[in-house]
C-alpha cells in the first residue's frame, strides 16, 4: 500500500452506523408500509410477515454485503472516508469474510453490544465481528500508521481472537 492509513475508532464507526441506519429506515419503512399499511407490527411481533422479513432483514443484509464487496464500505463508512479490509494484508475482504462479518454482528450485539464497544478499547480498533472475520476498518490519515502482518517489520503485540 502506498497511502498512509489509520484505524477508524469507535465514534467515527458509530456515526457511520447511524448514517446507515437512517438510510435503511428511509428505504425499508416505505416498502414495509406499502405491503402492510404500517411500518411497525401492531401486535408486538418482531416481524409482520414474510415480506417484512425480506424487506427488513434480507434486503439490508444483501445491501450491506454488496456494498462491502463493491465499494469496500457501506454509505455511512464512505461518508467517514473509511473502508473495511482484510486485517492481515489490507486487500479488499473476500465474500466469505463479508458474510462472516455480517453474521458476526450477532456475536458483537448479544452481550449488551460489548462487541461493538470493543472497537474503542482495541489497539487495532477491531470490534468482535472484525476479529472473527479477520478485518479492520481503515481510512486515509495521519497519526498512527497501519501495518499489516504481511508487511516487513510488523510486530504483533496483542493476541488475536
Amino acid at each position: 500500500m502506498h497511502e498512509e492509513w489509520e484505524y477508524v475508532g469507535f465514534w467515527a464507526r458509530t456515526v457511520a452506523a447511524i448514517i446507515d441506519l437512517i438510510l435503511q429506515v428511509i428505504i425499508c419503512a416505505p416498502l414495509t408500509m406499502a405491503v402492510y399499511g404500517t411500518w411497525t407490527s401492531p401486535d408486538g411481533r418482531y416481524f409482520q410477515g414474510p415480506f417484512d422479513v425480506v424487506i427488513n432483514a434480507v434486503l439490508p443484509a444483501v445491501a450491506v454485503i454488496a456494498f462491502w464487496l463493491w465499494k469496500g464500505a457501506t454509505p455511512g463508512k464512505l461518508a467517514m472516508s473509511a473502508r473495511v479490509v482484510d486485517a492481515d494484508t489490507g486487500h479488499p475482504m473476500t465474500t466469505g469474510q463479508a458474510v462472516l462479518r455480517y453474521v458476526s454482528y450477532i456475536v458483537s450485539a448479544l452481550p449488551l453490544f460489548v462487541g461493538f464497544f470493543w472497537a474503542g478499547l482495541d489497539r487495532r480498533k477491531q470490534a468482535w465481528h472484525d476479529k472473527i472475520a479477520g478485518t479492520v476498518v481503515i481510512r486515509p490519515a495521519g497519526n498512527e500508521r497501519v501495518r499489516f502482518p504481511s508487511e516487513p517489520a510488523f510486530k504483533q503485540t496483542e493476541p488475536r481472537f
